[in-house]
């Protein structure tokens, strides 16, 4: 059908329509990446060829975009998996994936331009608007999430784009126009329900999660788009807003601030019912059949991810203390292990010698830096670190909540202090945690925290409810009685116990 319509006008192997068939045919589909590599290679090609008509164009960027999909998917789920991938293997698919939405995106960008620009056959070309820039802003999400997952800096031509579709999409009247976004989509999507997705997931803390959360949380919010409300008048229920003039990441709507006429904002409201639903079942161990993940996850993972935005729906994180430019400099120990390590070694003693690290944004419940291009060590977010800053005797501890890489290449990171005062412990099961001894970090409270309790880092899976442990700390024997796992890391268990001081020749176990 397309042969009598499309002639060959140029050299290109896809200027005529038969040709790019056979090229797809040939292409070598029992393996995933080369050929996501290849096809992302045709369509920069194919995007750079303006000498090619305008739906000429469109129809053979349209067939190489779905012809690659199903290997894309395959590959994104190979890279957000929960197992741990090996660096080489990371990164080469977060390449072919980053490369391949990133020109997909510019691909569609050159035909809307092209549009624009009044081509001479951009007449019938109308009726694939909708279509058009619904793929340009799936592409952009996809291409923005595979930064997200490494922090790096976002090009503003993201923002930018999504702005002048949008606004395009609002004058000629088709933001409403419902479309299958691919063959074999289940429902219809508008271009109202796309922007409304790339902002809400984007708004919704990405800096604070690591990237297998980032890549749930966007999921989730992807399968109710269509409740999230994007208006040019602000409500109660408003949580972004994102300004068509001055186009920049999704800010937090402020209450009592004046709106402009080219703002728009987001309501991400009516997703909150089907959260609770989401966690109700996840709460019975059921994932339900009907969420698209894009891979098969557990329950408990993928309930971390809905609980962060639905905590972020209910009341968006406020920062509970001022920050002050105090410039500290503190010794830095990265993982469980070199935390129970350093944290039993004498001041300016250790086993190996830890990073230096200069902070100059400070509170009294965590801190902010900025890090050289190699000065980052392997911190992501979750990561346990040891903390002791010049002229203290005790080790602290802080977990990594936020990161950041700039236009340089250097790591913001902003951590959430535990305890500015911890000591190694043994942990076991009989007297002074002899029996099925093993290493954990005594985190000393503050003063307003309940006496009687206290807070222990263990290594990854060890916590049990059901067990109490015994330990010795300056020489004083406690028992110690489970009071709640409060949060999983990658190499440690944070957990809460109740602290009971044993007299002299006491064994009591439970």
């Amino acid at each position: 059908m397309f042969s009598g319509i499309f002639g060959k006008k140029s050299d290109h192997p896809m200027a005529d329509i038969r040709s790019a068939q056979a090229l797809l045919e040939e292409l070598p589909k029992n393996d995933a990446h080369k050929l996501v590599m290849e096809l992302t290679e045709w369509i920069e090609s194919v995007a750079a060829q303006t000498d090619f008509k305008l739906d000429h164009q469109f129809a053979v960027l349209r067939m190489l975009d779905e012809a690659v999909q199903p290997y894309a998917r395959r590959l994104a789920r190979e890279y957000f998996t929960p197992q741990e991938l090996g660096r080489f293997q990371e990164n080469r698919l977060w390449l072919a994936l980053g490369n391949l939405h990133s020109h997909l995106a510019s691909g569609y960008a050159v035909l809307f331009d092209r549009y624009c620009a009044g081509d001479k056959s951009a007449g019938v070309f109308k009726a694939h608007l909708p279509l058009i820039a619904g793929r340009m802003l799936h592409a952009m999400a996809a291409s923005l999430k595979y930064v997200c997952a490494r922090y790096g800096p976002i090009d503003n031509s993201v923002w930018s784009n999504l702005a002048r579709f949008y606004r395009h999409a609002e004058q000629e009247q088709y933001l409403d126009s419902g479309f299958l976004m691919y063959p074999g989509s289940s429902r219809e999507v508008t271009l109202r329900s796309c922007a409304g997705h790339l902002l809400g997931w984007h708004g919704c803390g990405v800096g604070t999660l690591a990237p297998l959360n980032i890549h749930l949380v966007e999921r989730i919010v992807s399968q109710h788009a269509s409740l999230i409300r994007v208006d040019a008048a602000q409500s109660a229920n408003s949580l972004f807003s994102f300004d068509l003039d001055r186009p920049a990441p999704p800010m937090r709507v402020k209450v009592d601030a004046k709106g402009q006429a080219s703002m728009r904002f987001i309501d991400m409201s009516a997703i909150l019912p089907k959260l609770e639903e989401l966690l109700a079942s996840l709460g019975r161990n059921v994932v339900p059949d009907e969420l698209n993940l894009g891979g098969t996850y557990d329950a408990d993972l993928v309930r971390e991810a809905a609980q962060h935005l639905a905590d972020y729906l209910n009341a968006p994180p406020l920062r509970r203390s001022v920050r002050r430019e105090i410039r500290v400099s503190m010794y830095v120990a990265n993982g469980f292990a070199k935390v129970v390590e350093h944290a039993d070694t004498e001041p300016g003693f250790s086993k190996e010698l830890p990073s230096y690290w200069e902070v100059e944004d400070i509170s009294a419940t965590g801190f902010r830096t900025i890090l050289p291009e190699q000065g980052g060590f392997d911190i992501r977010i979750g990561s346990l670190l040891g903390v002791q800053p010049d002229g203290r005797a005790q080790w602290g501890v802080a977990v990594v909540r936020r990161l950041m890489r700039d236009d340089k290449n250097q790591l913001h990171v902003g951590a959430e202090m535990l305890s500015n005062h911890v000591d190694s412990v043994v942990l076991g099961q009989g007297r002074g945690g002899a029996d099925g001894a093993q290493s954990g970090v005594w985190l000393h409270a503050k003063e307003a925290a309940p006496s009687g309790e206290v807070r222990l880092l263990m290594k990854a899976g060890t916590f049990s409810a059901q067990r109490s442990l015994q330990a010795s700390l300056n020489g004083k024997s406690y028992l110690l009685m489970p009071n709640g796992l409060q949060e999983k890391g990658t190499d440690y268990d944070l957990a809460g116990f109740r602290v009971i001081e044993q007299e002299s020749g006491s064994d009591e176990s439970y």
